[in-house]
């Protein structure tokens, strides 16, 4: 069924289906804005409240390896990353529905404007057609009157006796003239109604068919353009169902990694004193007179008390470099952290020191590149550095020494002297080679695989592959996208839930 053929007469109804169709197109883009907004905002709260209770306050607090402390941030990160999902199904909603579909509804106004336009301008042809016919049957009729009144007239004066031959004759020609005219008349009226009927029949059974077919045409294709943004609706959010599946597996899986036993044994590795329990204090009788105390316990007397209660509100104990304030145990964790703090950053001053003296053996080669004089304030003061922080080592390796005592004293400095000079020999790869102009290059992260295919349509973003192998030049700060190097030279950003950091 066609509206040319069945709507013929029913422009004013079709004018109106039309307009309503487009109002629709125009409501379900409205529709889908206010959903993206939704969207963001939904997004922009889950941010929040992840950055709200992710990790804060002391350095101990935030270096907590309490496997239920470390299960809550991993939620939080994958909370993070959901929250970039939820975005992503806002930004291809906009540029998937409502920008196409909004430039796809100004086509549909021109095309339906230049098919009414079509339509009236055939309508006002054939009001004109018929105006001018009309005119003619007027004309036509009025001398078709005149005609008869002459020819009644020249009767009138043929049959009067008094009439002469002259008026006669007279009266028969203008009879004759006017019935001539009324019959030209005639003609052109005939003329003018073959020629009306002939485009009225045109107008009826072409020029409208046409016209209203191709507004048909027109809406059944809008139609099919908005069910295909009915159906995109859902398979934006489809697409992303995979990684958000992930994101709610990895709260899961953080839920499952948390190990009870393990935490309080790790609770008890930090804070165990390594104090043995008070003894018993020993009787003393009074009754044989007071006599000098010769029990451990009754030296100091308020020194054995005070560990009677463990449980009881302490003073804190000023913190002493050796860390000698902490009890056993903690003083020699805390020191051997200290050594090892130490002997990373003499590793790194000794590879200064190493670099500068390469550097300042090039410019005695190659004078033209640099003054070897100029490096040697550099190297004077990474010389000083160097033996304030073997003083340092040795200093700390003292006490912990003592904080050990006997048989495991020489076992733990040995291993720590062992372990800066193998630091010390080893070279870096940073400062083994220098290059003739001394170019800075910027250095990968990490590597990671892309798990999915990532359109990058936006300004700043790049297009990757499913198995892709990339580059990480820069990790996620907290808002779900990281920038990565492809093989083919191209660097952008990508949400970071789009890949697998490689081991």
């Amino acid at each position: 069924m066609e509206w040319g053929a069945d709507l013929w007469d029913q422009y004013d109804q079709i004018d109106k289906h039309t307009l309503t169709g487009l109002d629709l197109v125009d409501r379900y883009i409205k529709f889908v804005k206010e959903r993206t907004e939704i969207e963001q905002n939904y997004a922009k709260q889950l941010r929040s409240l992840s950055k709200k209770y992710a990790k804060r306050g002391s350095k101990e607090e935030q270096d907590c390896k309490f496997s239920n402390h470390a299960s809550l941030q991993e939620i939080l990160n994958e909370l993070n990353d959901y929250a970039g999902q939820r975005e992503l199904i806002a930004e291809n909603m906009v540029t998937g529905i409502c920008v196409e579909l909004s430039k796809y509804l100004q086509e549909l106004k021109q095309e339906r404007k230049s098919h009414l336009c079509e339509a009236k301008k055939a309508q006002q042809g054939l009001e004109g057609s018929f105006k001018q016919l009309e005119s003619t049957k007027k004309r036509y009729a009025k001398e078709w009157a005149e005609a008869e009144k002459a020819t009644q007239q020249a009767e009138k004066t043929e049959s009067d006796l008094n009439a002469t031959k002259v008026d006669v004759e007279k009266a028969k020609l203008h009879a004759h003239m006017r019935t001539h005219t009324a019959e030209d008349c005639r003609n052109e009226y005939a003329a003018q109604l073959q020629k009306y009927n002939k485009e009225q029949n045109s107008y009826y059974y072409s020029e409208i068919p046409q016209i209203f077919n191709k507004m048909q045409d027109m809406d059944e294709r809008r139609i099919r353009r908005l069910a295909a943004g009915y159906g995109l609706f859902s398979d934006i959010e489809k697409n992303v169902l995979p990684i958000i599946t992930k994101c709610l597996d990895g709260i899961s899986a953080a839920g499952k990694k948390i190990n009870e036993k393990q935490d309080s044994m790790l609770f008890i590795e930090q804070h165990k004193s390594g104090f043995e329990r008070p003894a018993d204090i020993d009787f003393e009788d009074y009754t044989q007179g007071i006599r000098p105390a010769t029990s451990d316990s009754s030296l100091n007397p308020p020194k054995v008390r005070a560990k009677l209660w463990p449980f009881s509100k302490k003073n804190k104990a000023p913190a002493a470099e050796d860390f000698s304030h902490l009890p056993p145990e903690q003083r020699k964790k805390r020191l051997q952290g200290k050594i090892d703090d130490l002997t990373k950053e003499l590793q790194k001053t000794q590879d200064q020191s190493e670099a500068l003296e390469k550097m300042k053996g090039v410019y005695d080669h190659n004078p033209q590149m640099g003054d070897p004089s100029s490096l040697e304030p550099q190297i004077s003061e990474t010389a000083q550095n160097i033996g304030r922080l073997t003083g340092e080592v040795a200093k700390y390796e003292a006490w912990l020494s003592d904080a050990v005592g006997g048989e495991d004293s020489s076992n733990a400095i040995n291993n720590n002297t062992r372990h800066r000079v193998e630091a010390a020999n080893q070279a870096p790869g940073i400062y083994s080679e220098f290059d003739d102009e001394f170019e800075d290059t910027e250095t990968p992260v990490g590597q990671c695989t892309a798990l999915y295919t990532f359109e990058g349509n936006s300004e700043g973003t790049v297009s990757v592959t499913e198995g892709e192998m990339l580059s990480v030049m820069e990790d996620d700060k907290g808002d779900g996208w990281m920038r990565v190097l492809r093989g083919s030279g191209e660097e952008g950003y990508i949400p970071s839930s789009y890949v697998k950091h490689s081991p």
